[in-house]
């Protein structure tokens, strides 16, 4: 845990958040980091396109969240395909965050370049799955609405 000093505020920040339980992502984030931020996700996302390690699957970079000291950011990815698919594809990015980071410090003038870190983005899993469920849920066309609209016409 890290204490964040801020004009007169003291806050606890740990890695994912502050000490009272509040996700930084979640909270108010200011204008610059939004843009810091969104920076960020572009350039990387571009870069990992560029990669050519056949480990590396289809990948979406949903977001990234920078550290307001711009020490650190965590980049979110989606990975299509199976659990060895995403495992493979996670330890190449892990392999290639050398690459990307440089690349990062050449596009983007910033003070400091963060230390990328990558982390796996379940969402469009979820998103998926519980598209699934719904269309499971979902009653399909009554037999006596099917029947009345044959004799209807």
């Amino acid at each position: 845990m890290v204490a964040v000093r801020a004009g007169l505020r003291l806050a606890l920040y740990t890695e994912h958040g502050f000490a009272n339980g509040s996700r930084r992502e979640g909270g108010a984030v200011s204008a610059r980091m939004r843009r810091v931020n969104e920076s960020v996700r572009a350039v990387v996302a571009e870069a990992i396109g560029g990669l050519n390690d056949p480990r590396i699957g289809i990948v979406t970079v949903t977001g990234v969240s920078v550290s307001p000291d711009l020490h650190e950011a965590r980049v979110y990815v989606s990975v299509f395909g199976s659990e060895k698919k995403r495992r493979a594809t996670m330890s190449a990015l892990e392999a290639a965050r050398g690459v990307v980071q440089a690349r990062l410090a050449r596009e983007l003038q910033m003070k400091r370049t963060p230390q990328l870190g990558f982390e796996y983005d379940p969402t469009a899993e979820h998103g998926v799955r519980i598209g699934k469920l719904i269309d499971d849920l979902a009653p399909g066309p009554a037999p006596e609405d099917a029947a009345g609209a044959s004799s209807a016409e």
